[in-house]
C-alpha cells in the first residue's frame, strides 16, 4: 500500500469513508436524516478540508465547527458518536493507505474528534 500523497488519494479516502459512514447504524442518521447532506456538495468540501490538513494545500475555506452546532441542537453529538466516526475513519485509512500521511490522517482525526466532542458537550450544557 502507498501513502496519501495527492488530491486523488484524499478524494478516494474521503469517498470510501463516506460510503461507510452514511450506512452506519449508530451515526449514519446524522448525515442522512439530521443534516440531510447532499454528497455532491459535501464531498468536495471534505476533499478540500482533508487536502489542506494532510497535504498542506490551503484549499479549504470554512468553519467546520460552526456547521456542527445546529446538528447538535437537533440530535446530540455524543462521545460515542465521535468514537464511531474515528473507528470508521481509522479502518478506512488502514484498509487503503500506509505511511506518514496516513498516520497523520488518523492522529488529526483523533484531535478533531476530541475537540468537537468537548465543544458539543459544552454546548448542550449551556
Amino acid at each position: 500500500m502507498k501513502d496519501i500523497t495527492s488530491r486523488e488519494d484524499v478524494e478516494f479516502l474521503v469517498k470510501e469513508f463516506y460510503d461507510q459512514v452514511i450506512k452506519d447504524d449508530l451515526i449514519g442518521f446524522f448525515f442522512t436524516d439530521v443534516a440531510k447532506i447532499d454528497l455532491s456538495k459535501h464531498l468536495p468540501k471534505m476533499y478540500n478540508f482533508w487536502e489542506s490538513i494532510l497535504l498542506g494545500n490551503p484549499v479549504y475555506e470554512g468553519h467546520p465547527m460552526a456547521k456542527h452546532f445546529p446538528i447538535n441542537e437537533v440530535a446530540a453529538l455524543e462521545e460515542k458518536h465521535f468514537n464511531r466516526w474515528l473507528q470508521i475513519w481509522e479502518k478506512t485509512v488502514h484498509d487503503n493507505f500506509e505511511g506518514e500521511n496516513a498516520e497523520n490522517a488518523i492522529a488529526r482525526a483523533l484531535n478533531i474528534a476530541r475537540i468537537m466532542s468537548f465543544k458539543m458537550s459544552n454546548a448542550r450544557r449551556n
